[in-house]
């Protein structure tokens, strides 16, 4: 799995999964093309979460001059990786077809304005600066039968030092945990209602 290859050991991890009445095509295709940004519209916790995670960043920008980008229509996990990460974008770390996409961010999560270090796919397993919390978010199928797929996604971090591993563990107890385990589980409920409406559309 990707997500082994990237962060094969780690402080902090959680993994939800599903099962999808569709086959794992129907599915993948559901989760890559999966609107996030409908996803906040529908799901309206999943928005207010999604929102507070650059919320300091924009009142950052607006305070000290800077342009603030509008918000896109639309926005799917691949478009993540076309942002940047002040705007709430990702690295896109690696994707195997209709298996897995896994995406990664380092960074001072802690802080209220988020402090990025900007990490290229190929250095990300490697990087160590101290300071700072390595995160991967890993999404996937498998299929489970001709007409059942399981939907997972599995979020790691590891930390670089103590120091690090002491103010993420502080932020991640303190409801970070909770917020980020509900903004997946409302993105796989959406993926799962869309591919079972296809797979229903279509016959089966």
């Amino acid at each position: 799995m990707l997500v082994d290859e990237f962060l094969p050991t780690y402080d902090f991890s959680d993994t939800i999964e599903t099962a999808v009445a569709a086959d794992r095509a129907r599915t993948w295709r559901a989760l890559t093309e999966a609107d996030l940004i409908e996803v906040g519209r529908s799901r309206p916790l999943v928005g207010l979460l999604g929102g507070m995670r650059i919320l300091p960043e924009l009142v950052w920008q607006r305070l000290h001059g800077e342009h603030v980008p509008a918000a896109p229509d639309r926005l799917t996990l691949r478009d993540t990786t076309e942002l940047s990460m002040r705007d709430g974008g990702w690295v896109l770390l690696g994707e195997r077809l209709e298996e897995e996409l896994a995406l990664g961010l380092v960074g001072k999560f802690w802080r209220p304005v988020i402090e990025y270090a900007e990490v290229e796919a190929t250095a990300f397993k490697d990087f160590d600066e101290p300071g700072f919390a390595k995160t991967v978010y890993a999404l996937g199928t498998r299929a489970l039968d001709d007409r059942r797929t399981l939907l997972w996604a599995t979020m790691r971090t590891a930390t670089t030092d103590e120091h690090a591993r002491m103010w993420f563990r502080r932020y991640w107890t303190f409801g970070v945990g909770y917020g980020a385990h509900v903004l997946v589980h409302g993105l796989l409920d959406c993926v799962r209602e869309q591919a079972e409406r296809d797979a229903s559309a279509a016959g089966g």
